[in-house]
């Protein structure tokens, strides 16, 4: 069975401009999503996009990053989530995980068009912490957390739990200012917050393909990468044929499962109403719980992708799955 679309579009990968450097495994692994998903809609593959080689006028794009600017997209010819395996957001700091904790004060320094509303309300469901765009809000935010344990500082362009640092003092953070580049600090903002112990990452998501909508939750495990650092190594998935209330009715009421699944959904629906002309058809939230310095067990939202991750060859998979078999309702996946 394959998602005939109304008329035949070619499906290309596109690199945004400034986006993440894609290393040759990657571009591999993106290479196969788009030949699948080629086969699944019954169009064309046409490999990476160029706009010197006069593609097909209608194209299906899979971004190897968040598409920034609503304009960017129009020129591209993405006018809906349909369009696309991906995301577009208005602003770049709205695509990375900046945006997931407020500033330390109203006076803070903040970007043009930081949404303090967003981050009002997602609080509640995120770690406790803040996102500075200066050195000066960085170091206040850092002695407001100090006071109560440990804190990660994180740049909020890395991927994979790279680049962070847990910091016990403040003179600490001196080794972490020689590393980041200021430019990009007042750009894109710094994230700090509470270090939970022993921490369990969720995988809390939702894929929307042609009509079909499918939605997961997975654990995800940790590995050391080649620098002794703790990075992603994979995920178990849980796929339901359905939207986030479908996935719900798989955990359990007390389950730190199904309080990940509940925050992931307040989280997604605040960048909808926030965020004017942001559209994904691919959503993905790191949830993390842990115990809080004070000992309590606690949970929250750490970021969003809305890019191609490292759960997509399983988010296809299921795709193909259900496509396969119009009565399959939900699937378990590793990856």
């Amino acid at each position: 069975m394959t998602y005939h679309t109304p008329f035949g579009r070619t499906v290309v990968i596109h690199t945004p401009a400034g986006s993440r450097f894609c290393a040759t495994h990657e571009r591999v692994t993106h290479i196969e999503i788009g030949r699948r998903i080629a086969v699944l809609t019954g169009d064309s593959f046409d490999g990476e996009f160029d706009e010197s080689r006069g593609h097909a006028s209608r194209r299906y794009f899979l971004p190897t990053d968040t598409i920034v600017g609503i304009d960017q997209a129009r020129q591209l010819g993405i006018s809906t989530e349909r369009d696309l395996l991906g995301g577009v957001v208005p602003h770049g700091f709205v695509g990375t995980k900046a945006i997931t904790h407020g500033l330390v004060s109203a006076h803070a320094a903040s970007p043009p068009h930081w949404s303090i509303e967003f981050a009002a309300e997602v609080k509640s469901i995120v770690p406790r912490g803040y996102t500075a765009f200066s050195v000066a809000d960085a170091r206040t935010a850092l002695d407001l957390l100090l006071a109560d344990g440990p804190v990660r500082v994180k740049p909020v362009k890395a991927t994979g739990g790279h680049g962070q640092s847990v910091l016990n003092d403040a003179a600490e953070f001196d080794a972490v200012l020689e590393r980041l580049d200021l430019d990009q600090l007042a750009q894109f903002g710094l994230v700090l917050e509470e270090n939970l112990q022993a921490p369990v990452t969720y995988s809390v998501g939702q894929v929307r393909f042609h009509g079909l909508v499918a939605s997961y939750y997975g654990v995800q495990k940790l590995v050391r990468d080649n620098a002794g650092q703790t990075a992603y190594g994979g995920s178990d998935l849980v796929v339901t044929r359905g939207t986030y209330e479908e996935l719900v009715e798989l955990a359990q009421p007390a389950d730190e499962i199904r309080t990940a699944i509940l925050q992931a959904q307040r989280y997604d629906a605040a960048a909808d109403r926030y965020f004017p002309g942001f559209m994904a058809s691919r959503r993905n939230y790191d949830v993390i719980a842990g115990t809080s310095a004070s000992g309590g067990r606690c949970s929250g939202v750490l970021e969003q992708s809305w890019r191609i991750g490292g759960a997509t060859p399983a988010e296809i998979t299921a795709i193909e799955a259900f496509a396969a078999d119009p009565d399959l309702k939900r699937s378990k996946f590793h990856l």
